[in-house]
């Protein structure tokens, strides 16, 4: 599949900023949300090619929110990436099982995550 918008969900400036930033630099078009009840709105308006799902945020997590857009019928053709700083092997099993895609942990360099976005 052959991404082109990409939903960034991120609580964190700083992340947003530096992911968007490598999508921009490899001729993506991000789309930000900061939570996830901001990310379950803006997939069903946006619907963009890839999510891209951070998991710690307030209010509703990343785990809660792919789970949601795994179950909408609006939004469950969308792959979701998760990409945490929760980096045990118990959370990548966690968001697969809430119907992520992948899961990389934090911090992600840009080579990595393009090639991760390039194989899904």
């Amino acid at each position: 599949m052959e991404a082109h918008k990409i939903l960034v969900v991120d609580d964190s400036p700083t992340d947003l900023h530096l992911l968007t930033g490598y999508l921009v630099n490899n001729g993506y078009t991000p789309v930000t949300a900061v939570n996830g009840e901001e990310a379950i709105a803006k997939a069903a308006s946006e619907q963009p090619d890839l999510i891209l799902m951070d998991v710690v945020m307030p209010g509703m997590n990343g785990y809660e929110a792919t789970r949601a857009l795994s179950r909408n019928p609006a939004t469950a053709r969308i792959p979701v990436l998760m990409v945490s700083s929760k980096d045990q092997e118990i959370d990548k099993i966690w968001g697969m099982r809430q119907g992520a895609k992948d899961y990389l942990a934090k911090p992600v360099d840009e080579h990595t995550l393009i090639g991760k976005i390039r194989s899904l």
